[in-house]
């Protein structure tokens, strides 16, 4: 009788101890990600933006610390917070002309943009980078279509510049270290957008898809392994589509991106085209779900906002129609030049009172009410 005793006793002990699977035991931990060797910081950002899809939408603003309308490189200025009393709680940021000029295309001066995006990251906000790299073979700007991309995969007459470029902008990534003991900061990488489009070099029309995905997979897998950059997640984004298969068009495979991106403009300004947004916004958080991805907003914005009740009855109604449209774990509108090209409000305009409004919905997640990205998310 004692023998059964300690066996059925031994047999209870080990099963109650037993360790739960992997995947329950650490449920955020490892996503799957692009970067199997990411930074703990990194895995962090990408569990939260998982967790708070459906539940919060993080709102990004490009250039946000950089100018506003009528200022430029005040510290610790923005048009969002002198407007709300909040930071935007994603910041955006472009490295076109890295290597070649002191300042990017909108003339933020890169030594000032690290410093920038260091702020950003201290004050728990997210950064993303994209970038209008310049044609590698006219040396236009990003809007000159001259066909380049087939010259700059491997054995192409420009690759070693475009490997050489790629190194450049891996040494002003590993320079964006904070905290202590310092870590690198991670950043969403937005390269090659709104390839469904004509405009740039990299767009549909000026190379082919299977162009278009050879170049993707060589920049992730020389960032990646090669250089051995592991503060990246990759953002895929293209502008306006109409289906699932028009958005994969140039779709480079699950393993390289992390982010479902959507660049969308068009259907914020025209009144017929309000309820597409949702309906596109539909789209993307289908895939990303099917995919174990994350699904953004990744660029948009009504340029002057002419629109006084705009952010709430256009941006964040049309947001809010769906369900599934809601699943977005940010947007990212563009930047403010000036009085004439601005796509958030300032003090004084028009739509200011209304974006008060729009910052004040419990679906918005701005600086000052967003989750803390980089630690991992409590378990359920």
């Amino acid at each position: 009788m004692n023998k059964l005793y300690f066996a059925g006793l031994l047999l209870l002990l080990c099963t109650t101890y037993l360790p739960l699977p992997a995947v329950a035991q650490n449920k955020y931990k490892h996503p799957p990600l692009t970067d199997q060797h990411a930074h703990r910081n990194v895995r962090a950002l990408y569990a939260n933006l998982q967790e708070i899809a459906g539940q919060g939408i993080l709102f990004g603003h490009q250039d946000a610390l950089a100018y506003g309308v009528m200022w430029k490189e005040e510290e610790g200025r923005s048009d969002v917070k002198d407007v709300c009393g909040a930071y935007p709680a994603v910041f955006g940021w472009d490295v076109s002309k890295l290597g070649k000029s002191r300042y990017n295309i909108d003339t933020v001066y890169f030594e000032k943009m690290r410093h920038w995006i260091l702020e950003a990251y201290k004050m728990g906000a997210v950064n993303t980078i994209s970038w209008h790299m310049d044609n590698p073979v006219s040396g236009g700007t990003a809007w000159d279509t001259v066909s380049a991309v087939a010259a700059i995969l491997p054995g192409g007459p420009k690759h070693e510049m475009y490997v050489a470029q790629l190194g450049l902008f891996a040494s002003f990534v590993k320079s964006l270290r904070a905290g202590f003991p310092r870590k690198p900061v991670p950043i969403i990488f937005r390269p090659f957008h709104e390839q469904s489009g004509p405009w740039f070099w990299w767009g549909k029309g000026n190379c082919s898809a299977e162009e278009y995905k050879a170049l993707w997979r060589f920049t992730v897998e020389y960032l990646r392994d090669t250089i051995g950059l592991n503060n990246l997640l990759y953002a895929y984004s293209p502008d306006i589509v109409e289906s699932a298969e028009h958005y994969l068009e140039f779709y480079p495979g699950d393993e390289y991106v992390d982010i479902l991106g959507l660049d969308d403009y068009r259907d914020v300004e025209l009144l017929s085209g309000q309820e597409a947004l949702t309906r596109r916004l539909e789209l993307v958080t289908r895939l990303a779900a099917e995919k174990g991805k994350v699904a953004a907003l990744t660029e948009t914005g009504y340029e002057g906002i002419p629109d006084s009740s705009w952010w709430t009855d256009v941006l964040l109604r049309r947001i809010k129609a769906s369900p599934e449209a809601q699943k977005i774990a940010y947007l990212l509108v563009w930047r403010n030049a000036n009085p004439k090209h601005h796509y958030a409000p300032y003090p004084g305009h028009g739509s200011a009172p209304n974006f008060v409004a729009f910052k004040s919905d419990p679906a918005l997640l701005f600086q000052d009410n967003m989750p803390k990205m980089y630690r991992f998310p409590k378990k359920k």
